[in-house]
């Protein structure tokens, strides 16, 4: 059949040029066959859908009681292999591109509860070297705030001293900051640093590879943002959360949530942040505004009457 021949196609290309993980291609391999299931039922195709097919399907995802979480996942995979279908002139139209998604949760779309960031931690263990590489990733980027640019380009000469516990990080405008590490994280180093060298090329980049902590096959030497992108939408396929919602930035951001909603000062999540600016740390002050507001109504007998 024509749609499984597609669907194999564009699990090939992740397979190949994206290196995604058996488990995350089979994911996609269930959502992709479910999706042209439904539509063969309804006297079409998956490569042939239109967007009113689709939408249909949306619709019984949630007829099925499907959670807002696995939709927007299920929707992510087709939006995905129509980007694909477009790539390779299958067709000339995108018909996810005015879809919606699953109405907006209560918490803002790129805040990852704790129970959430649970499942991605969760979902990152294994023992083999990309286990163990996202696990550090994982933990320098929700358990130490970097941003996407920073846990990239990390060198070597940022790594703490024997003994020492915290990281040298250069951020924006070049500026350094100490980051402290927790337990966790430096745990998560060791383990990593103690597989790197699989990470590193043999060509010519070699010696400008061997400068970062996460380096790579690629021409720049490094990981670079969109592969990091790339590992965590694969983790978040294997945690059942909406692709778009788990990015570098929605860590660093749920790093800076968790701490002022644990009762960590303002000014603190600042410096670690690295922000110039504290206004631009207050951002992230929104959550805890809502469950506090949420606390108001649930406990305080005036929020009850009516």
């Amino acid at each position: 059949m024509l749609d499984n021949r597609r669907i194999d196609a564009f699990l090939d290309t992740l397979r190949a040029e994206r290196g995604a993980a058996d488990n995350t291609i089979e994911a996609y391999r269930r959502d992709l066959e479910d999706a042209s299931s439904f539509l063969r039922a309804n006297k079409t195709s998956l490569i042939d859908a239109g967007e009113r097919d689709l939408a249909a399907f949306v619709r019984d995802l949630h007829e099925r009681g499907m959670s807002a979480a696995t939709v927007s996942r299920r929707l992510s995979a087709l939006r995905r292999f129509f980007r694909f279908q477009l790539g390779d002139n299958e067709r000339k139209d995108n018909p996810t591109s005015r879809l919606d998604g699953p109405a907006a949760r209560r918490e803002p779309p790129d805040v990852l509860s704790r129970e959430e960031m649970s499942r991605l931690i969760e979902a990152a263990q294994g023992t083999e070297a990309a286990d163990l590489r996202t696990i550090c990733l994982i933990e320098l980027l929700y358990g130490a705030g970097l941003r996407a640019s920073e846990c990239c380009d990390l060198p070597l000469s940022a790594l703490p001293a024997p003994g020492a516990t915290v990281l040298i990080v250069r951020g924006k405008g070049d500026k350094e900051r100490i980051t402290p590490l927790g337990k966790p994280a430096l745990a998560a180093l060791k383990n990593y640093l103690a597989v790197r060298d699989q990470f590193l090329p043999k060509s010519a980049v070699r010696s400008t590879a061997q400068r970062f902590v996460f380096p790579s096959r690629g021409s720049t030497g490094r990981l670079t943002r969109r592969r990091l992108g790339q590992i965590l939408e694969d983790l978040a396929m294997k945690a059942n959360i909406g692709l778009d919602r788990v990015t570098p930035h929605a860590l660093r951001h749920a790093f800076a949530t968790h701490l002022l909603s644990g009762g960590a000062d303002l000014r603190a999540v600042q410096l670690l942040l690295g922000h110039a600016d504290i206004s631009t740390t207050q951002i992230y002050t929104h959550v805890v505004t809502d469950e506090l507001r949420d606390l108001l109504e649930a406990a305080h007998p005036l929020a009850k009457a009516s």
